[in-house]
């Protein structure tokens, strides 16, 4: 690559980067980290612009402002897919999620790992190639199917998980209301990035040499 497309596509990079950056100083800027520390509900929003709104426009910059070269994508879409699996649902145990609420240090602890394995679940499948598009949508259908288990378990739940003053009272519902609206954005909202994200995969799996 010469130097001039090389300082083209870091330039493309900014715009998707800057947007995700953008996303975060929004979501984390405002009131919502209040909100989220005393409503589930609140909190599904959070989580959900998080990983799955800025985290894919700041991994879509990074690979674009350096481009990956990966030797085994689907064993790293294996492994970064594992990492989220257990940062997603680790922080939603009922320990670790009121020990976040309660603890404002935790909780930017809980936030940043949110934002790190989304990245990272996306990094793979945005390298060259046909084993990157391959191993893009392994991880986007294995994070689609695991994130809709638990917002299914979180809305199916028959008592309350969280303390009431965790799940808090929000859009007029009760704490068990609260938990099972969570649950139901995860479910149901948590579909579209990551089946936005098998489509484009499998684009490039089907076009690709």
């Amino acid at each position: 690559m010469d130097g001039a497309a090389g300082g083209a596509t870091w330039r493309g990079g900014v715009v998707p980067l800057g947007a995700g950056l953008a996303a975060l100083l929004a979501l984390w800027g405002g009131p919502l980290p209040d909100l989220a520390r005393i409503s589930f509900a609140w909190h599904m929003i959070l989580h959900l612009g998080v990983i799955l709104g800025a985290a894919p426009l700041v991994a879509i910059g990074l690979s674009q402002m350096a481009p990956l070269r990966v030797q085994w994508p689907i064993a790293l879409a294996v492994a970064v897919s594992l990492v989220e699996l257990a940062v997603v649902w680790g922080w939603h145990a009922p320990r670790l999620h009121e020990a976040a609420a309660l603890d404002p240090l935790l909780f930017r602890v809980q936030q940043a790992s949110f934002l790190v394995a989304g990245v990272l679940v996306w990094l793979p499948g945005l390298a060259p190639g046909k084993a990157a598009a391959a191993a893009g949508l392994l991880a986007m259908l294995f994070s689609l199917m695991h994130m809709t288990m638990l917002g299914v378990l979180l809305t199916l739940a028959p008592r309350l998980l969280y303390a009431p003053e965790i799940c808090g009272t929000a859009f007029g519902l009760d704490p068990l209301g609260n938990q099972r609206l969570g649950g139901a954005m995860m479910a149901v909202a948590g579909l579209l990035p990551y089946l936005g994200g098998a489509a484009l995969f499998t684009r490039r799996l089907t076009r690709a040499g």
